[in-house]
């Protein structure tokens, strides 16, 4: 089982790097679930995980009940609704836009009234 949640984990994180790079792959999902994964797969991962200089502070911050810095929640929530609304155009189905609508509506409300946000100096 550990080997599957490191397994798991990792690829999270390849895929996350790559989101970092291609706009409509989400990084931030995937870092918290290798970070989900690793945390029960292997504490050693975990913690390289979290001391990471370019994502360790900001998953620490969400796991720690702190929240995402405005900044993080507004390029989300653009990027997101960018997406939903390019992939909607795209699709053409009543049925499929509504799905994607939905999402969107859950993602933003969950990041807007359920997600601290960070208060940086």
């Amino acid at each position: 089982m550990k080997f599957a949640l490191n397994l798991i984990g990792g690829i999270a994180v390849v895929l996350a790097i790559i989101g970092m790079f291609l706009p409509l792959l989400p990084t931030t999902p995937f870092l918290l679930l290798a970070s989900a994964c690793f945390a029960r797969g292997s504490s050693r991962l975990h913690n390289w995980l979290l001391s990471n200089r370019l994502f360790g502070e900001y998953i620490r911050n969400y796991e720690q009940g702190r929240g995402i810095p405005l900044r993080g929640k507004v390029v989300a929530l653009a990027m997101l609704w960018a997406s939903i609304g390019y992939s909607a155009y795209s699709v053409g189905s009543t049925a499929l836009i509504a799905l994607l609508v939905s999402i969107a509506i859950g993602v933003t409300i969950y990041l807007c009234v359920f997600v601290p946000t960070l208060r940086t100096a």
